[in-house]
């Protein structure tokens, strides 16, 4: 897939997400902080993209996650931007605020500063959201080694972007 701009493991993950999506004819949103739009990014990468792509709202600063997503102030203020519940709040927030069927958020510090004792550079928080979706939040938090090194930031924002794809995926 060397016609694209992104690395082929993303390219060929983003292609699965587009056919998968298309062949049961469901909706994507994207919710992205770290990831600064990668996700949507990928997927638009793929030719029949406008089928499942309905948007994506890249919400970096937390103003931008309360205003544009409906994230309450004081999530962000008890948990931090990097947190299940804000992660949680945004899915629902860009389902809100779209004609989507499912949403993918995530939030995360990628470094090279930025990283706390609780959350180092590297921990990244993801969830997916379902329209109507009765139950508890799906949620998850990983954390990414390499943050240390010289491409630290590139390399934690791929994995990121690698999880949420897989997140997207029926």
């Amino acid at each position: 897939m060397s016609n694209t701009i992104l690395p082929d493991d993303i390219t060929e993950l983003a292609k699965r997400v587009v056919e998968e999506n298309a062949a049961i004819g469901r909706k994507l949103a994207t919710a992205e902080s770290c990831t600064g739009g990668l996700v949507a990014g990928a997927i638009t990468e793929i030719a029949g993209s406008s089928a499942v792509l309905d948007r994506g709202f890249v919400t970096y600063s937390n103003e931008a996650k309360m205003e544009a997503l409906g994230v309450a102030q004081d999530i962000i203020e008890t948990f931090g931007a990097v947190s299940i519940a804000c992660v949680w709040a945004m899915a629902q927030g860009a389902l809100k605020r779209s004609n989507a069927d499912v949403a993918v958020a995530v939030s995360g510090v990628a470094g090279p500063g930025g990283g706390t004792q609780l959350k180092p550079v590297g921990t990244v928080v993801f969830a997916r959201a379902f329209r109507n979706q009765e139950g508890e939040p799906e949620g998850e938090l990983k954390f990414f080694e390499g943050g240390d090194g010289p491409d630290g930031r590139a390399a934690i924002r791929r994995q990121a972007t690698l999880c949420a794809l897989e997140l997207l995926l029926p």
